[in-house]
């Protein structure tokens, strides 16, 4: 029978002291494993994820013991940047514990699973999350893993191989399915792995859960391609690279893509079009271009707000075409499936005598509230300069009625 335990850390500017209990089956706290299926690990089946109630207490305690030894005030560094790496202290080698992100790796030693709760400035106005925030969980448990691989260098989750070569990872598509939102407050486990795609590509998959409920709330699968830093041209995986990550693959996927759906490109016809698009010093990442959750806000603030008070979003897909620059002025459109309305939005939702039209029109929120809103909505983000156009990110979207309105 599998043992759980779970430990509390109090630290103080005096002392630091631990508390650690055990038990033995099952249990609110018990660690949670993503399926009893067998997956592919480097060549070998595992069922089980490793038992790492010791390999815990054990990193736990080596971390007391650093932050009670003495502490020495290393010389001035020259420079911002040997000065950012001394403050990271990025690992150089492999880490199966990280007590203070609350992460381990396991199934093997190469999923990684992070602990974390859904913070007030995350939520919005209904108190679940937004669509940007499990994006940024997404992207931040990513850099997480890689972080604890032992392989990061001074990048934005690149390797010390692609350093070498001047790579930098861009993601050319993203898929993501949300069974329900997660609320302010709730206790998420979050696993995420990696696999191949292709011959110089790489496949991550996340899985998020709630800690209490165990229930899946959200499934997540992207694509990965490496870029040259200098030319900003996509670039063949180096054998070094490969070296690097290719033990780390897992054989899972968190959804089942049989095949692609295509996104079809739109034009300025389109239903609903909003230009002149500014992005903002804070809009970009360490690659120094727009953070692609960014986009996603840019392709749902067209959607009209009677809409979106009334749906939620349920499913994403992303096709990344372009990196877009601080200085780029970006036109969002979006279209929407005129066949894709349910058949329950047919029926009219006010009983009883005929409302006028003059008086529906001159009643926003009730007009809103009767119009017959399409499910499916195609959407394009583009660069204008000039006459031109070149497109950044293609996008396809699904939404369902909320299930209670918001305060």
């Amino acid at each position: 029978m599998a043992s759980s335990s779970s430990c509390a850390i109090y630290y103080c500017s005096a002392r630091v002291s631990i508390r650690c209990s055990a038990s033995a089956g099952g249990g609110q706290g018990q660690h949670r494993s993503s399926g009893s299926n067998a997956v592919r690990v480097n060549g070998a089946a595992h069922r089980a994820p490793l038992q790492v109630g010791a390999a815990l207490e054990t990193s736990i305690s080596r971390s007391l013991a650093e932050l009670s030894a003495p502490v020495l005030t290393p010389p001035p560094l020259a420079g911002g940047a040997e000065d950012r790496v001394l403050r990271q202290n990025i690992p150089t080698e492999k880490q199966t514990v990280d007590p203070f992100r609350q992460a381990l790796i396991v199934e093997g030693g190469v999923r990684y699973q992070q602990t974390l709760v859904v913070r007030s400035y995350e939520v919005g106005p209904d108190k679940t999350a937004t669509m940007e925030t499990v994006l940024n969980l997404l992207q931040e448990t990513a850099l997480n893993h890689v972080w604890m691989s032992g392989l990061l260098g001074d990048g934005f989750g690149a390797t010390h191989g692609m350093i070498k070569n001047n790579l930098i990872w861009v993601v050319s598509r993203m898929h993501v399915q949300v069974d329900q939102y997660p609320i302010w407050g709730e206790v998420l486990d979050i696993d995420t792995w990696v696999g191949s795609s292709g011959k110089n590509g790489m496949r991550r998959d996340w899985l998020i859960r709630g800690r209490n409920s165990g229930d899946t709330f959200v499934r997540a699968t992207s694509t990965w391609v490496m870029m040259n830093k200098v030319t900003r041209r996509l670039s063949k995986m180096p054998e070094e690279v490969r070296g690097e990550i290719a033990p780390w693959f897992i054989d899972r996927h968190a959804i089942e893509e049989e095949g692609a759906e295509k996104i079809i490109k739109l034009d300025s016809n389109a239903k609903y079009v909003d230009s002149d698009l500014k992005p903002k010093r804070s809009d970009l990442d360490m690659n120094h271009h727009v953070n692609n959750v960014k986009y996603v806000r840019w392709m749902l603030e067209t959607l009209p707000d009677h809409f979106l008070q009334q749906h939620q979003l349920s499913s994403i897909i992303l096709e990344y075409r372009k990196e877009c620059g601080s200085s780029d002025v970006v036109q969002s459109i979006c279209q929407p499936d005129e066949d894709s309305v349910p058949p329950e939005e047919h029926v009219s939702m006010v009983t009883g005598p005929s409302l006028l039209p003059e008086i529906i029109s001159g009643h926003h929120s009730l007009a809103g509230a009767l119009q017959q809103w399409p499910t499916k909505y195609t959407h394009l983000l583009q660069l204008k300069a000039g006459d031109k156009h070149e497109e950044i990110v293609r996008g396809r979207t699904t939404w369902k009625k909320k299930s209670h309105k918001g305060p």
